[in-house]
């Protein structure tokens, strides 16, 4: 590249020394050794070459600040937010206009939701992409998203996309030239000529969404329209799956998502990571290649765009999320058993089940963290496994079947308005649609409302890892009934937890007579009490057993200190006894309140609430 430095040149043929030979290793693990794979490897290497040479200047200085300071995202004051751009702020220019606004929150990452140009009408919310290189018209511009991430990172907030790299819209350009017969980007798809090989996958694979189509294929006519045949639709039957068995997609993917980092993405959202490749007689996911493709996809960064990070987004049993979380696949990884947990904490008032997870299911391996958060723009599946249950004497499938009554406001006394998705009144079994406001009680005028949304947000900001507010809960926004009766919604009742921005509920934030008001006191409290509390950062934690199934209890140790949490899930006050607290000194700074706490009597936490203790010493009990 003309201008191009030797010291620049050694960086980068040192990240191909360290990373090209563990790429290689990867794709021929996938797709063996021999002629074509070499041929794919020296296009990409081309392609890296390329991409890394197109790269700005700013961002080749940002490759080299975070690979001196691989774990930069694990401070605890890191805070993240999400939103979607035309709901919450009309388009790209509105984001940026709420950037000082960001600030006075404290974030320091920005998860824009699937804001890539999509049908009109069959966009799932974005996650159905025509093109990873042009943005939605009615948002904005790729040159304007490139801007916002300049401002963005110029004000210390990392920005976050989606990546859909499972599957395109079938109305992508790929899927275009496929569908008019093209054998190239055919080969891009999983088309077949009859129903022979979609029945054979399907006696194994499970259909994701019946309501839209039986199955996980969806007929599509033939190039002369005379007959028809059948393509792999996993999710909705507008969106195809790409087929990774071919390692030219590999390829033309690694090429949409290094063009994205080129654009300033920090940090990418690996949509659908756990159906990625297809293999006969199996559930099709969560497969080993699954995880190489993970692995080569990082290295692909590693060498070209080293600034980005991966957060991976695998709503599957415990056991499985936590293998796609590693230094060298994804770096982050969302939390979807503590947020379910939470919540069935809250509706039941017992602790131990979240108790249980963060004892067994919490730690990650070193340089990885959690995206911890209360709820997402999606719904609330009950994911934990049964085996935890069957421990502490649970049903799971009552305990799955009482949730989803009580958060649909089916159960004597709930103070829950969640709306059901993917209802099955015959077997109980759906998910759950709701903000955090109205799931907490908020709509319901429930009088324990705002200490529940606060304590929620006070587990998730204490537990490690980084916490992420879908913008709008922190000023208690309900949910949006008439969202449903937008074009395109009325399927899909999560719409009714997408609002649009709250400007009635943002006014009032700052008047502490206002639900909003209180919810955002409370909440900037705790975002700023966890800023200058270093214990927090990081994700290492160790569980307190409080003797007390109401209470959910951990510690956070530092270099001398460490800080006990200790959060009531209960309508009544709870009491810690001193001999439980006999292992601590006999005082404690009360991070929260601002005053000392005498332990030698026991600890009272009030009804929905919550308590941050630091203690001198590095010690604890953990039974």
């Amino acid at each position: 590249m003309l201008g191009t430095t030797d010291e620049q040149w050694a960086t980068v043929l040192g990240r191909f020394d360290r990373h090209f030979g563990r790429l290689v290793h990867l794709l021929e693990e996938v797709y063996g050794p021999g002629e074509a794979t070499t041929r794919e490897l020296a296009l990409l290497a081309e392609l890296l070459a390329t991409s890394w040479q197109e790269r700005p200047a700013d961002l080749h200085a940002l490759d080299a600040a975070r690979e001196a300071d691989p774990t930069w995202f694990m401070s605890q004051r890191m805070l993240g937010g999400v939103l979607y751009v035309d709901r919450y702020a009309g388009d790209l220019e509105g984001v940026r206009r709420q950037i000082p606004y960001l600030e006075e929150l404290g974030l320091t990452y920005l998860h824009l939701m699937p804001l890539f140009e999509a049908p009109e009408e069959n966009s799932d919310g974005g996650y159905a992409v025509s093109s990873y290189r042009a943005v939605d018209p009615s948002l904005g511009t790729m040159a304007e998203l490139r801007d916002l991430a300049a401002e963005l990172r110029a004000h210390g907030i990392a920005l976050v996309v989606d990546f859909i790299f499972n599957h395109t819209s079938d109305e992508h350009a790929w899927a275009q030239a496929a569908r008019a017969g093209d054998p190239e980007h055919e080969a891009f798809y999983w088309f077949f000529p009859d129903r022979t090989m979609p029945d054979a996958y399907e006696r194994t694979v499970r259909e994701i969404f019946p309501d839209d189509h039986p199955g996980s294929f969806v007929p599509v006519p033939t190039p002369d329209g005379l007959g028809e045949r059948w393509v792999w639709a996993t999710f909705h039957s507008f969106q195809w799956d790409l087929n990774y068995a071919n390692p030219a997609v590999f390829r033309a993917m690694a090429a949409e998502m290094l063009f994205l980092a080129n654009q300033g993405v920090d940090i990418l959202r690996m949509d659908a990571v756990a159906f990625i490749w297809k293999q006969l007689g199996t559930s099709c996911e969560s497969l080993p290649q699954a995880h190489l493709l993970l692995q080569a996809f990082n290295a692909v960064c590693r060498i070209a765009a080293p600034a980005v990070l991966f957060k991976s987004e695998a709503i599957v049993h415990p056991d499985e999320v936590i293998e796609y979380i590693s230094v060298d696949e994804c770096q982050l990884s969302y939390d979807p058993l503590k947020m379910a947990l939470v919540w069935s904490a809250l509706a039941t008032r017992d602790g131990r089940l979240l108790q249980q997870a963060l004892e067994r299911r919490h730690a990650l391996p070193a340089g990885t963290s959690w995206v911890g958060y209360v709820r997402s723009h999606d719904d609330i599946g009950w994911t934990f496994a049964d085996e935890d249950a069957a421990e502490l004497g649970i049903d799971a499938a009552a305990h799955r079947r009482f949730l989803n009554r009580f958060y649909v406001d089916r159960f004597p006394g709930s103070f829950a308005r969640g709306v059901p998705f993917q209802d099955n009144p015959r077997t109980g079994d759906c998910r759950i649609a709701g903000t955090t406001a109205s799931l907490a009680g908020l709509e319901a005028g429930d009088a324990g409302a705002v200490d529940r949304i606060v304590l929620a947000h006070a587990i998730v900001l204490s537990t490690g890892g980084m916490p992420l507010l879908y913008l709008g809960d922190e000023v208690g926004q309900l949910n949006d009934y008439g969202a449903l009766d937008e074009p395109g919604h009325g399927e899909d009742s999560r719409w009714v937890n997408r609002p649009r921005y709250p400007a009635t509920r943002y006014a009032q934030r700052t008047d502490p007579s206002t639900d909003a008001g209180r919810i955002f006191a409370r909440l900037r409290h705790l975002v700023e009490v966890r800023r200058r509390t270093p214990e927090l950062a990081g994700n290492d934690l160790i569980t307190f057993d409080t003797h007390n199934p109401h209470l959910v209890a951990y510690q956070r140790p530092g270099p001398g200190t460490l800080v006990l949490v200790v959060a009531n899930v209960a309508d009544d006050p709870q009491h810690v006894d001193a001999t439980t607290l006999s292992g601590l000194p006999a005082s404690a700074e009360d991070l929260l309140a601002g005053d000392v706490v005498d332990l030698r009597g026991g600890l009272t936490v009030p009804a929905h609430g919550v308590v941050w203790l630091r203690v001198a010493g590095g010690g604890g009990t953990h039974e």
